[in-house]
């Protein structure tokens, strides 16, 4: 599935144990429909260490979230829509909401 999200689009979280909270987009699988967001739904993983100066133990890493409990934020800071229109013959995002580019 496409999307209108890139990485470093700041977004706010809609539903789930961290809905409120806004963050960076880290990755985008665009297959799986998945989202990381920088700081959000933390997860515990246990890691075998590589080296032996590497310390293996338990690690919080991000966790995924599905692409439709994401928004991305506009510079007011409230989420919005996003769409696409041409400018001077190029293709730029912009939020629906105040129809600022992003």
């Amino acid at each position: 599935m496409k999307t209108k999200l890139k990485k470093n689009d700041l977004v706010k979280i809609l539903t789930g144990k961290d809905k409120g909270k806004t963050g960076h987009i880290i990755e985008i699988d665009p297959v799986k429909e998945r989202v990381l967001v920088e700081g959000c739904n933390m997860k515990k993983k246990t890691m075998k260490p590589r080296s032996q100066q590497d310390k293996g133990g338990i690690m919080e890493i991000e966790g995924s979230l599905h692409l439709s409990n994401v928004m991305a934020v506009t510079k007011n800071g409230k989420p919005s829509r996003l769409g696409f229109r041409f400018e001077e013959g190029k293709k730029i995002r912009f939020a629906k909401s105040t129809g600022e580019a992003l």
